[in-house]
């Protein structure tokens, strides 16, 4: 089912943009596991709309946990967990089905729906449903937790503005959501100062840019990934690449890997206190992962954003009933860039990705 993520931790997704409400079901979350009422507020804080410089739908994004939850702990029987749609304004969208907006998949869903699906705001390809998996993923955290696992993402860049490699920054702290820091999810403040201007300028100009989230997965013992297609880098890929806007990703060194010979490329497995490590693991710049299984050393991910869709300026694009071009200026409130508030779903994506791994290899039970 396309909506589903997982094998053993499964969440699937529901709602429309502009529908009653969105959210997610969550099965195969152990009895017992503790739910932290405290982090998931933080943690959808974190992806929530209307900060300055920012979307401005306003959403209250209170999250009602309807089953699979008692006195604070997970029952073992599916998680239903949803937010109510209170800011929609669905007159933004009266252009459509007519007038399919340039970058959206206001078309292709319309044609694959045979005109039924609804578009408005994005219906239920919007980001709007990530609400979901931040939630999802705030739960299954603990899991990680219990075996020392973690999972951190942040905003790496805004255009050419680029933050500090994350291992080299302080990244448990929870940041003070009124700080440029905490605004942008980017835990490098000098770096947020100039993205803030960088994010400010591209607004007055009525136009988007393109973003960079960095993902650090730490903890991994050495084997966790399964054969193939359920490999660390294939599982993390696919997933990751399902969030709305995501257009790259990279693993290591990337796609510098392409330009660099073998000798260069290559790390030397060394004697370590716990057992073998590969060089570069202290400093985060081995592989953490070879043949889609961990090597022990942390893992670095980068996952590359498209400007945003939506701009506040004129656009000439198709008008079906007269099958011309004609020009359209989309309405509604978007964001300028997609990093800062994609980084939260970056960082519960890869939570619910290796604690479903960490499941299917024993590492992780009841």
């Amino acid at each position: 089912m396309g909506m589903q993520l997982g094998d053993n931790l499964k969440v699937t997704l529901f709602g429309e943009s502009h529908g009653k409400c969105v959210g997610a079901l969550v099965e195969g979350v152990p009895a017992g596991t503790p739910l932290d009422t405290e982090i998931l507020l933080r943690d959808l804080l974190r992806r929530k709309p209307g900060r300055k410089g920012l979307s401005q739908r306003s959403e209250p994004d209170d999250c009602e946990i309807l089953s699979g939850v008692y006195d604070g702990k997970a029952t073992g029987w599916p998680i239903l967990m949803l937010t109510m749609n209170s800011d929609a304004k669905s007159r933004d969208y009266s252009f459509l089905p007519d007038h399919p907006r340039p970058g959206h998949a206001d078309l292709v869903e319309s044609v694959r729906s045979d005109g039924t699906a609804d578009l408005r705001g994005g219906g239920s390809q919007s980001a709007r449903l990530t609400f979901g998996l931040v939630a999802a993923g705030s739960q299954a955290r603990t899991l990680l937790d219990n075996v020392g696992w973690s999972c951190y993402a942040h905003l790496h860049s805004v255009g050419e503005v680029k933050a500090k490699p994350l291992f080299d920054l302080e990244r448990k702290t929870p940041l003070d959501p009124s700080s440029d820091s905490g605004r942008l999810n980017c835990r490098d403040a000098e770096a947020a100062k100039s993205m803030s201007h960088e994010i400010e300028s591209v607004r007055k100009d009525r136009d988007t840019i393109g973003s960079v989230v960095e993902l650090l997965i730490e903890g991994l013992p050495i084997g966790v990934g399964e054969p193939w297609f359920d490999g660390i880098e294939p599982s993390l890929a696919r997933a990751l690449m399902a969030i709305p806007g995501a257009r790259a990703i990279e693993f290591s060194h990337g796609t510098r890997s392409s330009t660099m010979r073998g000798s260069e490329h290559n790390d030397a497995w060394e004697p370590g206190p716990d057992g073998p490590t590969l060089q570069g693991s202290s400093e985060a710049v081995a592989d953490g992962s070879l043949g889609g299984r961990s090597t022990g050393s942390p893992i670095c991910v980068k996952i590359h954003f498209k400007p945003p869709s939506s701009l506040p300026r004129e656009q000439f694009t198709l008008h079906l009933p007269t099958n011309e071009k004609m020009p359209l200026k989309v309405g509604g409130r978007h964001d300028p860039v997609l990093g800062p508030r994609a980084a939260p779903v970056v960082e519960a994506v890869a939570i619910l990705v290796m604690a479903d791994l960490g499941i299917a290899g024993g590492y992780i039970t009841d």
